[in-house]
Order: structure tokens, then C-alpha cells, then sequence
């Protein structure tokens, strides 16, 4: 390989690097954003109740029923006999 494009190479590794440490910096940024969002969130007033209302529509979504696309009503209704005893 030539020397010319051995430095080529070693130049855009030096770029891809440059940049990977900027994106690094960036993420950190973004970790101690949040993370001082989440501390001020915490402070405001209902926050309790909030968290609570947001669990219990987390909760709702994930007991909606789904069903096989092929299931019969005598399936369906054995699969939620089943989640019942899951809960």
C-alpha cells in the first residue's frame, strides 16, 4: 500500500475519533440534563399522583388483550381465564 494512502487512512481514523469523543461529550451533556429534569420533576407538586397515574395507564396497555390472529372464541376466552390466574 502506498504511503499517501496510509495517511489518507490514518487522517479519517483521526476524524472518525474526533468525532466519536464529541458524541461522547454530548451524551454525557444530555445524562446530566436529564437526570436534573427528572430531580426538578420530582419536586413539583402532584408528582406522586402523576407517577402513579402514568404505572397504572402502563399497567392498563400492557392487560389490553391480544389474541392469536387465528384464535376462536373458545380460545380466547381459555387465554383469559389464563391471565387471570397471571395476575
Amino acid at each position: 500500500m502506498k504511503e499517501s494512502k496510509i495517511i489518507a487512512i490514518a487522517n479519517k481514523v483521526e476524524t472518525l475519533a474526533s468525532a466519536m469523543n464529541r458524541v461522547v461529550h454530548e451524551l454525557t451533556n444530555l445524562k446530566d440534563l436529564s437526570v436534573g429534569t427528572m430531580e426538578l420533576v420530582k419536586c413539583l407538586p402532584d408528582y406522586d399522583k402523576a407517577l402513579q397515574k402514568l404505572k397504572d395507564d402502563v399497567l392498563t396497555k400492557k392487560e389490553e388483550k391480544k389474541y392469536p390472529a387465528d384464535a376462536t372464541k373458545d380460545e380466547k376466552s381459555k387465554i383469559d381465564e389464563i391471565r387471570k390466574t397471571i395476575k
